[in-house]
């Protein structure tokens, strides 16, 4: 696993002339998995498909090892920085196996054969995210959990050093979204993959996080370490909720108890 420098500086985007981004600059920290957390609309998938190479920045650039990743060949990108965006959409048909196997296509040249290399690393992906026994269905048949693990299982399949998730836990039940997490984890640590993924559940961005960005308004609010990060006075400037920090009895990292109008100790003392 090499490392890689993966920088955004200055960096404005958005959609038909509607700005999204503002200025942001962000380093991602090499070999560790960082959380982006913020509310609806404030940019988070808008700044995962501009490091991607999905979207055009505005202004600013992307900076992979020091070069814009628009001067880079695709192929190129392709083996270092892999991509799994919000609701992928597979060719119709198209078959669990055939569609991990895309996940091999930066590796290959125009002529060169299917290889040994090839068959085990969409084998492992397909074991890693236990759908080996979907592998001849096709995809279009599937849950929408399953279809989520499949697309996951693609760009595990990629072997990239980099690997940017948005929402990789969506349509998936609390079992299944800890043990996307739980693999994310296992291919940071074991592989030294950088991860970086959008996720809308704070406690889960802390606990399985080294780093959380926080967004808002198109900008960077808070960028560190899940304790430093996840505070109730960052709870109630970037979603608008009162909450309660305290220490997960689990991971020991912070968690966040919010505070409603409905459902605390003395809102139900008139129920009849």
């Amino acid at each position: 696993m090499t490392d890689h420098s993966l920088v955004a500086t200055e960096l404005s985007a958005g959609y038909d002339g509607k700005a999204i981004l503002e200025g942001l600059n962000l380093a991602i920290p090499s070999g560790r998995i960082t959380a982006i957390v913020g509310a609806n609309a404030c940019g988070k998938s808008t700044f995962l498909r501009t490091l991607s190479r999905l979207l055009t920045p505005t202004k600013g650039h992307v900076l992979l090892d020091g070069t814009s990743i628009h001067r880079m060949p695709a192929r190129q990108l392709a083996r270092t920085l892999g991509l799994l965006p919000q609701a992928p959409i597979a060719p119709e048909g198209i078959t669990v196996a055939d569609l991990v196997s895309r996940g091999r296509h930066p590796h290959k040249s125009l002529f060169s054969r299917w290889t040994r290399t090839d068959d085990e690393a969409v084998d492992g992906a397909l074991a890693a995210t236990k759908t080996f026994e979907l592998a001849e269905r096709p995809v279009d048949e599937l849950s929408g959990g399953q279809r989520q693990r499949v697309w996951i299982a693609m760009a595990l399949a990629q072997e990239t050093d980099i690997l940017l998730l948005d929402e990789p836990t969506t349509f998936l039940d609390i079992h299944h979204q800890i043990e996307v997490l739980d693999l994310l984890t296992d291919l940071n640590r074991a592989r030294g993959t950088t991860v970086v993924m959008v996720l809308h559940d704070l406690n889960l961005a802390a606990r399985y996080a080294d780093d959380l960005v926080a967004m808002a308004g198109g900008t960077i609010h808070a960028f560190g370490a899940p304790e430093v990060v996840l505070t109730d006075q960052m709870v109630r400037e970037v979603f608008g909720l009162e909450s309660r920090i305290i220490e997960d009895p689990v991971s020991g990292r912070p968690m966040m108890l919010p505070i409603g109008r409905h459902g605390s100790a003395g809102a139900g003392a008139n129920r009849r």
